[in-house]
Protein backbone atom coordinates (compact mmCIF):
# COMPACT_ATOMS: atom_id res chain seq x y z
CA UNK A 1 0.00 0.00 0.00
CA UNK A 2 2.84 2.39 0.86
CA UNK A 3 4.64 1.63 -2.40
CA UNK A 4 1.44 2.31 -4.38
CA UNK A 5 1.11 5.66 -2.58
CA UNK A 6 4.75 6.49 -3.36
CA UNK A 7 4.22 5.46 -7.00
CA UNK A 8 1.20 7.76 -7.25
CA UNK A 9 2.90 10.75 -5.61
CA UNK A 10 6.16 10.39 -7.58
CA UNK A 11 4.33 9.83 -10.89
CA UNK A 12 2.10 12.85 -10.32
CA UNK A 13 5.10 15.02 -9.36
CA UNK A 14 7.05 13.73 -12.35
CA UNK A 15 4.23 14.52 -14.77
CA UNK A 16 3.55 17.97 -13.29
CA UNK A 17 7.15 19.14 -12.86
CA UNK A 18 8.37 17.27 -15.93
CA UNK A 19 5.65 18.71 -18.17
CA UNK A 20 7.97 21.19 -19.95
CA UNK A 21 10.44 18.36 -20.74
CA UNK A 22 7.60 16.05 -21.85
CA UNK A 23 6.24 18.80 -24.12
CA UNK A 24 9.67 19.53 -25.61
CA UNK A 25 10.39 15.84 -26.27
CA UNK A 26 6.93 15.44 -27.81
CA UNK A 27 7.56 18.36 -30.19
CA UNK A 28 11.01 17.07 -31.18
CA UNK A 29 9.53 13.59 -31.63
CA UNK A 30 6.84 15.05 -33.88
CA UNK A 31 9.54 16.30 -36.24
CA UNK A 32 11.52 13.05 -35.88
CA UNK A 33 8.82 10.50 -36.70
CA UNK A 34 5.56 12.43 -37.11
CA UNK A 35 4.13 10.33 -34.28
CA UNK A 36 6.03 10.96 -31.02
CA UNK A 37 3.95 8.81 -28.68
CA UNK A 38 4.10 5.02 -28.92
CA UNK A 39 1.29 2.89 -27.54
CA UNK A 40 1.46 -0.88 -27.27
CA UNK A 41 -0.60 -3.52 -25.52
CA UNK A 42 1.44 -5.24 -22.82
CA UNK A 43 0.93 -7.94 -20.20
CA UNK A 44 0.03 -6.40 -16.86
CA UNK A 45 -0.66 -7.57 -13.33
CA UNK A 46 -2.49 -10.91 -13.26
CA UNK A 47 -1.81 -11.10 -17.03
CA UNK A 48 -4.41 -8.41 -17.77
CA UNK A 49 -3.71 -6.33 -20.86
CA UNK A 50 -2.98 -2.63 -20.61
CA UNK A 51 -1.74 0.01 -23.04
CA UNK A 52 1.81 1.11 -22.30
CA UNK A 53 2.82 4.60 -23.45
CA UNK A 54 6.37 5.67 -24.31
CA UNK A 55 8.13 8.12 -26.54
CA UNK A 56 8.62 6.58 -29.96
CA UNK A 57 12.24 5.64 -30.62
CA UNK A 58 11.77 3.61 -33.81
CA UNK A 59 10.35 4.38 -37.22
CA UNK A 60 6.55 4.31 -37.38
CA UNK A 61 6.42 1.23 -39.65
CA UNK A 62 8.59 -0.96 -37.37
CA UNK A 63 7.05 -4.36 -36.60
CA UNK A 64 5.60 -4.79 -33.11
CA UNK A 65 8.16 -7.20 -31.66
CA UNK A 66 10.27 -7.36 -28.53
CA UNK A 67 13.11 -4.84 -28.64
CA UNK A 68 15.82 -7.51 -28.85
CA UNK A 69 14.17 -8.80 -32.05
CA UNK A 70 13.97 -5.38 -33.73
CA UNK A 71 16.66 -4.17 -36.10
CA UNK A 72 18.89 -1.32 -34.94
CA UNK A 73 18.28 0.35 -38.31
CA UNK A 74 14.70 0.98 -37.10
CA UNK A 75 15.92 3.34 -34.34
CA UNK A 76 15.91 7.01 -35.28
CA UNK A 77 18.82 9.28 -34.25
CA UNK A 78 16.54 11.08 -31.75
CA UNK A 79 15.29 7.67 -30.61
CA UNK A 80 18.88 6.64 -29.86
CA UNK A 81 19.23 9.69 -27.62
CA UNK A 82 15.92 8.92 -25.88
CA UNK A 83 16.98 5.31 -25.23
CA UNK A 84 20.47 6.21 -23.98
CA UNK A 85 19.07 8.83 -21.61
CA UNK A 86 16.05 6.62 -20.72
CA UNK A 87 13.79 9.61 -21.41
CA UNK A 88 11.67 7.38 -23.67
CA UNK A 89 10.23 5.90 -20.46
CA UNK A 90 8.85 9.19 -19.06
CA UNK A 91 5.32 8.83 -20.49
CA UNK A 92 4.97 5.59 -18.50
CA UNK A 93 4.49 7.81 -15.46
CA UNK A 94 0.91 8.02 -16.79
CA UNK A 95 0.64 4.21 -16.56
CA UNK A 96 1.98 4.43 -12.99
CA UNK A 97 -0.49 7.16 -12.05
CA UNK A 98 -3.37 5.04 -13.41
CA UNK A 99 -2.24 2.06 -11.32
CA UNK A 100 -1.34 -0.15 -14.31
CA UNK A 101 2.36 -0.02 -13.46
CA UNK A 102 4.71 0.71 -10.59
CA UNK A 103 7.96 2.64 -10.75
CA UNK A 104 9.68 -0.61 -9.70
CA UNK A 105 8.63 -4.02 -10.97
CA UNK A 106 9.18 -6.51 -13.79
CA UNK A 107 9.25 -4.83 -17.22
CA UNK A 108 5.94 -5.54 -18.98
CA UNK A 109 6.27 -7.91 -21.92
CA UNK A 110 4.26 -8.38 -25.10
CA UNK A 111 1.58 -11.05 -25.33
CA UNK A 112 3.51 -12.74 -28.17
CA UNK A 113 6.52 -13.38 -25.87
CA UNK A 114 5.13 -16.78 -24.91
CA UNK A 115 8.38 -18.21 -23.54
CA UNK A 116 8.82 -15.26 -21.16
CA UNK A 117 5.15 -15.35 -20.13
CA UNK A 118 5.41 -19.07 -19.29
CA UNK A 119 8.64 -18.54 -17.33
CA UNK A 120 7.19 -15.60 -15.39
CA UNK A 121 3.95 -17.49 -14.78
CA UNK A 122 5.93 -20.38 -13.28
CA UNK A 123 7.73 -17.92 -10.97
CA UNK A 124 4.53 -16.09 -9.91
CA UNK A 125 5.80 -12.77 -11.28
CA UNK A 126 2.42 -11.64 -12.65
CA UNK A 127 1.07 -11.20 -9.10
CA UNK A 128 2.62 -7.70 -9.02
CA UNK A 129 2.33 -4.61 -11.17
CA UNK A 130 4.90 -4.36 -13.94
CA UNK A 131 7.41 -1.56 -13.52
CA UNK A 132 9.51 1.00 -15.31
CA UNK A 133 12.70 -0.32 -13.72
CA UNK A 134 13.82 -3.11 -11.46
CA UNK A 135 16.55 -5.56 -10.53
CA UNK A 136 16.84 -7.02 -14.03
CA UNK A 137 17.12 -3.61 -15.69
CA UNK A 138 19.90 -2.33 -13.42
CA UNK A 139 21.78 -5.58 -14.04
CA UNK A 140 21.32 -5.40 -17.83
CA UNK A 141 19.18 -8.54 -18.02
CA UNK A 142 16.64 -8.12 -20.78
CA UNK A 143 13.90 -10.07 -22.52
CA UNK A 144 16.35 -11.90 -24.77
CA UNK A 145 17.02 -14.31 -21.86
CA UNK A 146 13.49 -15.25 -20.69
CA UNK A 147 14.41 -17.82 -18.01
CA UNK A 148 17.08 -15.63 -16.42
CA UNK A 149 14.77 -12.60 -16.59
CA UNK A 150 11.88 -14.48 -14.93
CA UNK A 151 14.22 -15.78 -12.20
CA UNK A 152 15.60 -12.28 -11.59
CA UNK A 153 12.08 -10.80 -11.54
CA UNK A 154 11.05 -13.40 -8.95
CA UNK A 155 14.10 -12.54 -6.84
CA UNK A 156 13.14 -8.85 -6.98
CA UNK A 157 9.48 -9.53 -6.13
CA UNK A 158 10.47 -11.78 -3.20
CA UNK A 159 12.91 -9.25 -1.77
CA UNK A 160 10.94 -6.06 -2.45
CA UNK A 161 11.26 -3.56 0.36
CA UNK A 162 11.12 0.20 0.65
CA UNK A 163 14.92 0.22 0.65
CA UNK A 164 15.13 -1.82 -2.58
CA UNK A 165 12.38 0.29 -4.18
CA UNK A 166 14.46 3.44 -3.70
CA UNK A 167 17.70 1.61 -4.53
CA UNK A 168 16.48 0.48 -7.97
CA UNK A 169 15.12 3.94 -8.74
CA UNK A 170 18.41 5.59 -7.69
CA UNK A 171 20.48 3.09 -9.70
CA UNK A 172 18.34 3.79 -12.77
CA UNK A 173 18.60 7.57 -12.36
CA UNK A 174 22.40 7.43 -12.18
CA UNK A 175 22.56 5.40 -15.39
CA UNK A 176 22.94 1.79 -14.21
CA UNK A 177 21.72 -0.63 -16.87
CA UNK A 178 21.41 -0.03 -20.58
CA UNK A 179 17.90 -1.18 -21.37
CA UNK A 180 16.83 -3.84 -23.83
CA UNK A 181 19.37 -4.85 -26.46
CA UNK A 182 18.59 -4.32 -30.12
CA UNK A 183 19.84 -6.56 -32.94
CA UNK A 184 22.51 -5.05 -35.17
Amino acid sequence: MLIRLLDFVFALMGLVFGFPVLLLLTLIGLFDTGSPIFRQERVGRNKKPFTLVKFRTMKVDTASVATHLASSTSITPFGRFLRRSKLDELPQLWNVLKGEMSLVGPRPCLFNQEELIAARDAQGVFAVRPGITGLAQVNEIDMSTPELLAKTDKEMVSSMSLRNYFRYIAMTLVGKGTGDRVRH
